[in-house]
């Protein structure tokens, strides 16, 4: 089927010609009369379906000019690198429309922002924080609402967006279509799917946890960090097909560590990413990434979820994520456009654990692959691997001695209260008593 066939207008005909697109994908050809009949719709499709012109199709389709003010399309997404890309797709496919869209994300300006949204707005693509930021303002009313499109629901919940997002929720109006987009589904997005959807209908391309079946899978069993970095190092500079290597590690200390590994074996080809970085530097990481400039791109999950990284050779998986979730969305980064890729899984001793998961959700076994020789296997471990021994002293009365610590001293002689064998408490209270009934009887 050719985009021809679907209901679309000249505008959006020419943009799609000029972009070189001919077929749409099998989410974005089911999504499509959906969306425009106005129903609420859950898709799920395995990252880079085309998930996003699958819904940005019918909305712009249907999006009419006007000059009013406020905005009537709202797009939510967790990541400000995800707002970006769709506002780029955006623009991409309304190039012979005057639409006005704008990108709302938290580590720039807000009087910018703010001014923007003033001037007048027909699309807002947003993260949940600075959406927050803009409504308390005053100036950003969402009262206008007709569509709200939530991206990638799943991983936003993940990064604690639960509130701002029930919020929303709540306060846009009850009168418009819904529509929700992700690889993953999960009982707490069906949980407010069920309370804030209106009958929706599910299109689903995909069954949840299939990987892609072009991606070549393989995984290392290797003991800590040190002989990870040796093995990385050892793939990089005999294996000439890893030329656009995408590596992600499960925190953004552990992309730190990584990356003044690495830099000091291949200076000039790796950058790093992650949400402690500025803005600026998590753009130009991501800009010489994808241009090729830089080989080996180090992140963490902040864009294992719907960023479209063309032509990754190679995604590797530094540590084994928690969730085989978060191993179908990683290693989706490769693969991509009918592509083939791989995927390489370095696994240490815990983490066997996450890869049992792994192998059951996909009802496949991961290839295990032999260490090379040539790596060097290290015994020294980072802090983070060294066990943390705590000792716990249990005192029993009347069985252990107690020793005293450094802080303890002993009372001066005049403070220290020691029974010479004079009455107790009871006995004078009882010669009290006694002297009472024999002053009444007098």
């Amino acid at each position: 089927m050719s985009f021809d066939k679907l209901n679309l207008n000249k505008a959006l005909i020419s943009s799609l010609d000029d972009l070189g697109y001919v077929e749409p994908t099998p989410i974005q050809e089911k999504a499509f009369p959906i969306i425009m009949s106005g129903k609420d719709v859950i898709g799920i499709a395995q990252t880079g379906t085309g998930k996003t012109f699958a819904y940005l199709l019918p909305i712009l389709r249907n999006l009419k000019y006007s000059d009013q003010r406020h905005p009537r399309v709202l797009i939510i997404v967790p990541t400000r690198e995800l707002v970006l890309q769709i506002v780029k797709e955006i623009e991409k496919l309304s190039t012979y429309t005057s639409l006005r869209f704008l990108a709302v994300y938290g580590g720039t300006n807000i009087n910018t922002q703010k001014q923007l949204v003033y001037n007048g707005v027909d699309i807002i693509v947003a993260t949940p924080g600075r959406l927050v930021d803009l409504s308390l303002t005053g100036i950003l009313r969402l009262k206008d609402i007709k569509q709200l499109v939530i991206d990638e629901f799943d991983q936003m919940l993940s990064l604690g967006f639960r509130q701002q997002l029930l919020s929303f929720l709540e306060t846009i109006p009850n009168k418009r279509q819904n529509l929700m987009f992700s690889a993953t589904m999960n009982t707490e997005i069906e949980a407010v799917i069920a309370k804030y959807f209106y009958e929706p209908l599910k299109i689903e391309i995909t069954p949840h946890g299939t990987p892609i079946e072009k991606i070549i899978q393989l995984c290392y069993h290797v003991p800590n960090f040190n002989t990870k970095v040796n093995l990385l190092e050892h793939l990089l500079k005999t294996d000439d097909t890893l030329n656009k290597v995408l590596v992600f590690t499960s925190t953004k200390k552990l992309a730190d560590n990584l990356f003044d590994a690495m830099k000091l074996r291949f200076p000039d080809e790796v950058v790093v990413i992650h949400s402690n970085l500025a803005q600026t530097a998590r753009i130009n990481s991501l800009k010489q990434f994808h241009e090729g400039t830089k080989r080996v791109l180090i992140a963490t999950d902040i864009v294992a979820r719907g960023l479209d990284i063309s032509d990754v050779t190679h995604v590797i998986n530094f540590d084994t994520p928690d969730t085989p979730e978060d191993y179908i969305h990683r290693i989706g980064r490769t693969g991509r456009a009918n592509k083939a890729g791989t995927a390489i899984t370095f696994i240490n001793e815990t983490e066997q654990v996450c890869q049992v998961a792994i192998e059951t959700m996909m009802n496949k076994a991961i290839p295990y692959e032999s260490l090379p020789e040539e790596v060097v296997i290290s015994k020294v471990l980072t802090d983070d691997e060294i066990p943390k021994m705590i000792d716990k002293i249990k005192q029993k009365k009347g069985k252990d001695t107690y020793v005293p610590g450094p802080a303890f001293h002993e009372k001066k002689l005049k403070n220290q209260k020691v029974n010479l064998g004079g009455p107790g408490r009871k006995e004078k209270l009882k010669g009290k008593d006694a002297k009472i009934r024999t002053y009444r009887r007098n």
